[in-house]
């Protein structure tokens, strides 16, 4: 079955929203192990507004499951990761700038870079994933770096699915093939959600593991906060004055 890594950013944005400590990122991974997710993944940013590099040592230390540390290569990125030895890294060619991940790797141009950077993290012992579009030139140019998997960045997915054109799904199919085909592992990722996780998962061949975070997070405020807010109800009830 495929894997569910949980991305706890937006944990880590609420947290640094008040300036404190709660929400606390490390109690929630820990519990969403708990709940039955089989990763944590975080993207940590250099300017940390949301994940911190000190959160990443600090996951460290109770992730049981498999820990997916994503980010752009920089000198601080790598020198963390070689550092922790998470279960894997998610190479992603985000700008420094970036609100979020918006486009896939060109494992043409920065072939020589990628395999340089896959080499040193496998040094270590660190599975590897390179986050790509659905571009079948650009996936055959991904397994000569050398990398154990891909992440299929599906935003175009998403996007399509959400217009009612289940068609979207064919780049993905076709690249998921031919991964298979040349010995790649097959992750995804970026805007899957509840409402169309199962048609991809379905329709992609040996699908190993999906990394989702701002969707399932949104998604538990729904549906958990009608039990929360009659948790305060309850909590207040008690409070009323007793009668007689």
């Amino acid at each position: 079955m495929t894997k569910l890594s949980v991305n706890v950013n937006k944990i880590a944005t609420l947290r640094n929203s008040r300036g404190g400590d709660y929400p606390n990122v490390v109690k929630v991974a820990s519990d969403i192990q708990d709940f039955g997710a089989e990763g944590i993944t975080i993207h940590p940013r250099p300017d940390e507004r949301h994940i911190r590099y000190q959160d990443a040592f600090d996951l460290k230390k109770i992730v049981t499951t498999e820990f997916n540390i994503e980010g752009n290569p920089i000198k601080q990125f790598v020198d963390m990761v070689l550092e922790i030895r998470p279960s894997q890294v998610t190479l992603v060619p985000d700008a420094i700038d970036a609100i979020t991940s918006n486009a896939g790797w060109d494992t043409i141009k920065h072939q020589a870079f990628l395999k340089e950077m896959v080499a040193e993290f496998h040094l270590k012992g660190i599975r590897t994933s390179i986050f790509i579009d659905a571009d079948l030139k650009l996936i055959e140019a991904a397994a000569k770096t050398g990398t154990d998997r891909i992440e299929l960045y599906t935003e175009e997915f998403a996007k399509q699915y959400g217009l009612g054109n289940k068609n979207g799904i064919k780049p993905y199919f076709e690249s998921a093939v031919l991964a298979n085909e040349i010995g790649l592992g097959i992750n995804a990722g970026h805007d899957l959600s509840l409402d169309n996780i199962q048609f991809f998962a379905q329709n992609i061949p040996n699908l190993l593991e999906v990394s989702i975070g701002h969707a399932l997070i949104t998604e538990s405020l729904y549906l958990g906060l009608e039990n929360v807010v009659n948790m305060y109800k309850n909590k207040l009830k008690a409070c009323l004055p007793k009668v007689g």
